[in-house]
């Protein structure tokens, strides 16, 4: 997406986190919107210091006196959830001292080995590279800790239902996966939306936070920023560029001039 006034141009890239090492996702409409573009943002631009973000995590995840992590979800999940634990090699006394939230982020990592993708090879990391071969400046919309500190600030029951959704989700995670990456890769945005529906119908406290809340400071974000003159190219999660309360329907909402770039 494209959206531009007199003398600003900001390109609104919907991106994949992780990917497999081979797939290919640049195209000549792509490759010109980085060219003409003089600076790279994205949702967060720390995360290349590791053991920093480790530290950040911990300080979130643990917190004394926790139940068990199997007593948190419904009884008839338990099973599912035992069985994701030890598919991810994590303990029960490991993950006891996590929050919930931490438990499902933890896991979720833990089922990306399974399906050969990586963060390395994400969008987001690919142009880290492309803008700092050019010594372009890249910077970040939010920070780790910020990031980190929203699922951190969700009420337990969101939590929860959050830690319950990954067994859903670790029942057949290839085809999800495959799934999603066939949408984005075509530009199917309904799609993409349906997707994040799925995901977020089933906790609205954790779609509020994650989704609703920040499409809104991004959108006022570009707002902002199209008073200052130049060319920008914006990388976010897909799923905040599609759908009814996204990130480019807040913009039209605007009145803003927003065009489809591919």
């Amino acid at each position: 997406w494209k959206v531009s006034d007199a003398d600003t141009t900001i390109y609104l890239f919907g991106t994949i986190h992780v990917l497999r090492k081979d797939f290919q996702w640049r195209t000549p409409a792509i490759n010109r919107a980085v060219q003409r573009s003089r600076e790279l943002v994205l949702e967060v631009n720390d995360l290349q210091d590791k053991d920093e973000t480790a530290k950040t995590f911990l300080k979130l995840a643990i917190s004394p006196g926790l139940p068990p992590v199997l007593d948190r979800v419904p009884a008839d999940k338990r099973a599912g959830l035992q069985a994701l634990m030890e598919k991810a090699g994590m303990s029960g006394p490991a993950l006891n001292q996590f929050e919930s939230w931490a438990v499902a982020v933890t896991l979720a990592s833990g089922l990306l080995k399974d399906l050969d993708v990586s963060p390395d090879y994400g969008v987001e990391k690919q142009l880290q590279a492309t803008f700092a071969k050019s010594k372009k400046p890249v910077s970040g919309l939010e920070t780790t800790e910020l990031q980190l500190g929203l699922f951190d600030k969700l009420p337990e029951s969101a939590q929860r239902t959050f830690l319950s959704s990954m067994v859903d989700d670790s029942v057949d995670p290839a085809k999800e996966f495959n799934d999603m990456v066939s949408a984005w890769s075509k530009g199917d945005d309904t799609a993409i939306a349906a997707s994040f529906d799925d995901e977020f119908k089933r906790a609205p406290e954790l779609a509020q936070s994650l989704l609703y809340n920040r499409n809104a400071n991004w959108t006022a974000w570009i707002e902002k920023r199209l008073q200052k003159p130049g060319t920008v190219f914006v990388a976010v999660g897909a799923g905040h560029l599609a759908g009814p309360d996204s990130v480019v329907a807040l913009l039209t909402k605007e009145k803003l001039k927003v065009e489809r770039v591919q």
